[in-house]
């Protein structure tokens, strides 16, 4: 199984870009979806974007097409979220996410990292 870290989140004007990195332990990543999830205040952990383990095919949610982009390095055992156009909608913070199941991911068996603040001010 593997084990998650984010890094990359901060405070960023609208408008402005951020990209998040997530580190996985692991022999096994690179047959792991990997993807990205956000919660913000008040609100239920909602899907941001994946990226399979094997072809990368990638999809993501209505909101974020077009600017964001999920992508993964398997020497390096990373998944990024390079974010741009950033929005005061985006704030939240930012979760990993593994399943050795793209279809799954996201919901039993997956796998979740500490999670990272991304805030965009108006």
């Amino acid at each position: 199984q593997v084990q998650l870290v984010e890094s990359g989140g901060g405070l960023v004007q609208a408008g402005g870009s951020l990209r998040l990195s997530c580190a996985a332990s692991g022999r096994t990543f690179s047959s792991y979806a990997m993807g990205w999830f956000r919660q913000a205040p008040g609100k239920e952990r909602e899907f941001v974007a994946r990226i399979s383990g094997g072809v990368y095919r990638t999809f993501y949610a209505d909101s974020v097409k077009g600017r964001f982009t999920i992508s993964r390095d398997n020497a390096k055992n990373t998944v990024y979220l390079q974010m741009n156009s950033l929005k005061p909608e985006d704030t939240a913070v930012y979760y990993c996410a593994a399943n050795q199941y793209y279809g799954a991911l996201g919901s039993a068996g997956t796998t979740w990292g500490q999670g990272t603040q991304v805030t965009v001010s108006s």
